[in-house]
């Protein structure tokens, strides 16, 4: 969101920002041009949404990043989110109970799948192998469980 000066038609910059204790927020925004001023106040329930969406109110101390917004939404999110940390050939039986076993010509197949989703794709098969009481996958299962999860075109 930007201000307009509207006697000017530029865009306001950040002055300064004020928090009181009685949990209200004051930001006031003023014109490059003619140096009008503009304050904008929000009560102390405004003042938390702002606060619990992670909206950063002021001006930049830092340059604009690369996909600065998405790593801002990402932030605090595990770094091994994406990263399979089980072996191909076994599944962790402590979670989820044992898994079926893959053959060799399974696991060369799910070894050609991107790294970043390989612990994803991984875990729908295992998914389906167990909902169809299936204890060992072959590229012939891996064909089928596609075909039924409509995953052919990937």
């Amino acid at each position: 969101m930007k201000f307009l000066c509207v006697p000017c038609d530029r865009v306001m910059a950040f002055a300064e920002r004020h928090v009181p204790d009685d949990g209200t927020l004051t930001v006031v925004f003023g014109c490059p041009g003619c140096g009008r001023e503009m304050a904008l106040l929000a009560n102390p329930y405004e003042s938390q949404l702002v606060r619990s969406l992670g909206v950063k109110v002021g001006g930049r101390t830092v340059p604009e990043q690369p996909m600065e917004l998405m790593r801002g939404s990402l932030e605090g999110g595990r770094p091994e989110a994406f990263n399979d940390s089980t072996p191909l050939a076994r599944e962790d039986a402590a979670s989820r109970g044992p898994g079926p076993v893959w053959s060799p010509g399974a696991l060369e197949r799910l070894e050609r799948v991107p790294s970043f989703v390989r612990g994803m794709v991984k875990r729908i098969y295992v998914d389906w192998a167990r909902q169809h009481g299936i204890s060992e996958f072959t590229p012939e299962v891996m064909d089928r469980a596609r075909s039924e999860l409509g995953l052919e075109g990937m």
